[in-house]
């Protein structure tokens, strides 16, 4: 992890955002490890946009074979695409492999799970609200929003050398 980051390619725009830097960022090193946030073992999450104004994000999920994303639920709803590789939901008997469109309904309590034969799987999620992870019996244990998700890809971005004023390529 103690690779230069490669030069980010921007152009200037008038920002929609206060939080927001003066650019956009068009390109970042793909191959660039240090980009892909930790949630826990064996799944990373890779910011692409943190709407603090109306409290959602986008982001790739990324999951190695036999990693999961605990069980969780969002008030709003959730848009997903699959990049590569694939995944299921305990709660259905559906897979969604490489160009599968996902809808989660508002409500609607999951837990994406990878199977050990998928290597890697990344999907594009936009996400409005919250995640409220939750029990077995469907009571909420605890609750992330744009914040959170914000304040650990700073603290990550800090660790990992990139700088924490490095979210605010992210931040609309």
């Amino acid at each position: 992890m103690s690779r230069a980051a490669a030069p980010v390619t921007r152009i200037s725009a008038p920002s929609a955002h206060p939080f927001s830097p003066p650019d956009i960022v068009l390109a970042t090193d793909p191959e660039d490890e240090r980009i892909w946030v930790p949630l826990k073992k064996g799944v990373w999450l890779r910011p692409l946009m943190y709407n603090t104004v109306q409290g959602g994000w986008c982001e790739v999920v990324k999951v190695t074979g036999g990693g999961f994303v605990s069980r969780h639920r969002h008030p709003a709803p959730v848009h997903g695409l699959v990049l590569k590789g694939a995944f299921r939901y305990l709660e259905h008997d559906w897979i969604a492999d490489q160009g599968t469109y996902i809808y989660e309904p508002p409500g609607e309590v999951h837990t994406l799970v990878v199977d050990d034969d998928c290597p890697e799987m990344h999907c594009f999620f936009a996400i409005s609200g919250s995640v409220n992870y939750v029990d077995e019996a469907g009571r909420d244990v605890r609750a992330e929003d744009v914040f959170h998700r914000l304040d650990r890809a700073r603290e990550h971005y800090e660790e990992v050398g990139l700088g924490a004023d490095y979210v605010k390529n992210f931040v609309r």
